[in-house]
C-alpha cells in the first residue's frame, strides 16, 4: 500500500471535508395526502399507514375507556 511522503497539513484536512460535510441535507419532508402529517418521502405514514394512496401498514388504533 502507499504511504504518504509527507504530512497532510490541518489546513488541508479541514479544506477537504469542509466541501464534504457541506453537501449534507437534512431529508427531505412532505405532508402526507392521507392524514396531513409530515413524513419523509418515499416512506409509508408512521401516523396512518399510507403510501401513494393505499394503505401498506395496518396501525392499530387507540382505544378509550368511557
Amino acid at each position: 500500500m502507499a504511504t504518504p511522503k509527507r504530512r497532510v497539513s490541518h489546513a488541508r484536512t479541514h479544506n477537504r471535508k469542509a466541501h464534504w460535510l457541506g453537501e449534507l441535507e437534512a431529508p427531505s419532508l412532505t405532508a402526507c395526502k392521507h392524514c396531513g402529517e409530515m413524513i419523509q418521502t418515499y416512506r409509508a405514514c408512521p401516523a396512518c399507514g399510507y403510501y401513494k394512496g393505499r394503505q401498506v401498514v395496518k396501525i392499530a388504533e387507540e382505544k378509550t375507556t368511557d
